[in-house]
């Protein structure tokens, strides 16, 4: 039997309404990164409701347990993708300078990228083993002659202008990075001295509130950290790299990026 246009159409609709819900319901694609997924499921849920140390100890399990590591030689290709500018895929974002310079522009060379140690690796010894020295969660890249100004030196406010990175400033014993970048400066060191607690065989971070601290496993000044952390809270560039992280290569994230208000409830 031939139906007529009306019957038609009614049947259509039926049709397109059974299979919209099913289609609705299709498995999702796999999370975009930059949205914090798995911050967001249960990944924290044994820190939820504390505070002080025994917060610390649930992060450093929680960030701890379960994790890869790459060698120093493979930083350099995990930062080409942590680290690569949204606006450019063939470029990467320097952490003090905040210019975008091409990845292949890697090496020891004026004008070229290397790895900055955050966490100065003088400050504990630990070099650059796979460990601390090779953790992604505070390794960036940036320009050789403004990493070697900043050298190992610890961070505070003030200082004369650094040469060739606008915005930064620093003296003989510290070093203050760019406004735009204080908190994430801030969260890295802050992560470091959670993850890194003198297991694992490497010493026990943790920040102070000095400066000079030479070779010491300390960074300073936690005070000026948590006022940069306040000051500067995540935003998508640092909420993507952390996603990165966890996803592709430590499977671990930051929690201070995630939930910045846990600096105040540890220190």
């Amino acid at each position: 039997m031939r139906l007529g246009p009306p019957v038609a159409i009614a049947l259509s609709a039926m049709l397109i309404s059974l299979v919209t819900p099913l289609t609705a319901q299709a498995a999702p694609d796999e999370p975009p990164v930059g949205e914090d997924v798995a911050a967001a499921a249960d990944y924290y849920a044994s820190a939820l409701g504390l505070t002080g140390p025994a917060l610390k100890a649930a992060l450093h399990a929680i960030i701890s347990r379960g994790t890869s590591a790459v060698n120093y030689d493979g930083v350099w290709n995990a930062l080409r993708v942590t680290d690569e500018d949204p606006a450019d895929s063939s470029h990467v974002i320097e952490l003090y300078t905040g210019r975008s310079i091409a990845k292949n522009r890697s090496g020891g060379g004026s004008g070229d990228w290397n790895r900055e140690h955050v966490w100065a690796k003088s400050h504990g010894g630990f070099g650059t083993a796979t460990g601390p020295g090779t953790d992604l969660h505070h390794l960036r890249p940036e320009d050789v002659s403004v990493n070697g100004i900043r050298g190992d030196k610890d961070f505070d406010n003030g200082g004369s202008p650094v040469t060739g990175a606008p915005g930064n400033r620093t003296d003989g014993d510290s070093f203050e990075p760019r406004d735009a970048v204080k908190g994430d400066v801030a969260r890295m060191i802050l992560y470091m001295a959670v993850r890194w607690d003198g297991g694992d065989g490497f010493p026990d971070l943790e920040p102070n509130d000095r400066v000079a601290n030479g070779s010491a496993p300390s960074i300073g000044r936690i005070t000026v950290l948590k006022a940069w952390s306040n000051q500067d809270p995540p935003d998508a560039f640092e909420r993507r790299r952390n996603d990165l992280i966890h996803r592709d290569y430590q499977h671990n994230r930051n929690p201070f990026i995630d939930h910045p208000e846990w600096v105040e409830a540890i220190w």
